[in-house]
């Protein structure tokens, strides 16, 4: 002493003691008995401070984070705008940047960022630079490196033939939907250049950082999410198994909407999710029941509503704009990657008309 003690992902050897799976007189559980009983032995005149980090505190052990033992809880947010500027500014003070390069505007382009994954931009972006043989870092490295971080990297491989067809109409089923709806987020790029798993992307980005949604705003989620599907169909008369994905993110949203946001009539105000305490993280095996039969049978109901009213809404939209769908999708198997303000031009040029929320439910 004085000292300071730092145990980096606690989570590790920290998590809570129950009869669930891996649970039991394991090392791990002597280990963190022997934590704990190391943490009881300091006295408070003693100059010790001992801090620790995880990502996973919803599975520490109450006998860790009780008075006594860690006595307060900080928790780190994401970086908000001004703060990912600083750490943009930071990360870029060796980095020769380009005249068009504005942070702030990079600053604004990553919500949802965190200082690790900006740090990361900042490097991409130089590595794309000196393999180009450039001197300066500009704004297109920043964008592909952006795209790399977020989408993956782009595949070796290109889409042909009907395939091609059927994504552009895909992707561009959701750009539509998304530049009509007034709660949407707003459009940054369409492409149908395969990145990771994905056979094409529709970028949205929220103007500035949020911590809460509305209805209405949920509910243009999933409309975009299920009108890629919807365009498909609307053109081929077929469903593909492309969709999956949208599927999976817009059933998990919907029922989040109904079991937990309590944004169902029927339901009100009602928590009915699933139990998050999972065995495998030391949690009892028997869980009790939080919602009747009944309950469960609503909720599945109310989420298959939700989402049939989403899909029906892309669908008419859809409808209602197929020459305007057409466009997109012809100017995407053109240029394969459309930008913010050329999905504007071609939007604009047809001049559609905003779509009012659905019908409350």
């Amino acid at each position: 002493a004085p000292a300071i003690i730092f145990i980096d992902e606690i989570d590790s050897v920290g998590r809570s003691r129950g009869t669930g799976l891996g649970g039991g007189n394991d090392e791990r559980e002597q280990t963190l008995n022997q934590i704990l009983a190391e943490m009881d032995g300091f006295s408070s005149s003693e100059p010790v401070v001992v801090l620790a980090a995880t990502n996973r505190p919803d599975v520490l052990d109450s006998a860790l984070t009780r008075p006594g033992r860690f006595d307060r809880t900080i928790t780190t947010d994401l970086p908000r705008r001004l703060a990912r500027l600083e750490i943009l500014r930071l990360h870029s003070r060796g980095v020769p940047l380009a005249p068009g390069v504005e942070l702030v505007k990079m600053a604004e382009r990553t919500v949802g960022f965190s200082g690790a994954e900006l740090r990361n931009l900042v490097n991409e972006a130089a590595l794309l630079a000196g393999r180009e043989n450039l001197e300066t870092v500009g704004l297109a490295q920043f964008e592909l490196a952006r795209d790399r971080i977020l989408l993956g990297s782009q595949r070796d491989e290109g889409l042909e033939g009907l395939e091609r067809e059927r994504v552009a109409y895909h992707e561009s089923g959701h750009a539509l939907v998304a530049s009509l709806l007034p709660d949407a987020d707003p459009l940054r790029k369409v492409s149908i250049i395969p990145r990771g798993r994905a056979l094409g992307i529709t970028e949205q980005a929220p103007e500035e950082d949020r911590h809460s949604l509305g209805q209405s705003m949920l509910g243009a989620r999933l409309t975009v999410l299920l009108a890629g599907r919807e365009a498909e169909y609307l053109i081929y008369q077929e469903r593909t198994s492309g969709a999956a994905d949208d599927l999976k993110r817009a059933n998990d949203l919907a029922r989040k909407m109904v079991a937990e946001f309590g944004m169902s009539e029927r339901l009100g105000p009602t928590h009915a999710s699933q139990s998050e305490e999972h065995p495998f993280l030391g949690r009892d095996m028997a869980q009790p029941r939080r919602h009747s039969e009944y309950t469960a049978r609503l909720v599945d109901e109310e989420v298959r509503s939700l989402l049939d009213d989403c899909q029906q809404r892309a669908r008419q939209l859809l409808r209602d704009h197929h020459e305007l769908l057409d466009n997109l999708a012809h100017a995407l198997l053109e240029h394969e990657t459309l930008n913010q303000s050329q999905l504007e031009k071609i939007i604009s040029s047809a001049s559609p008309v905003k779509a009012g929320a659905p019908n409350s439910r």
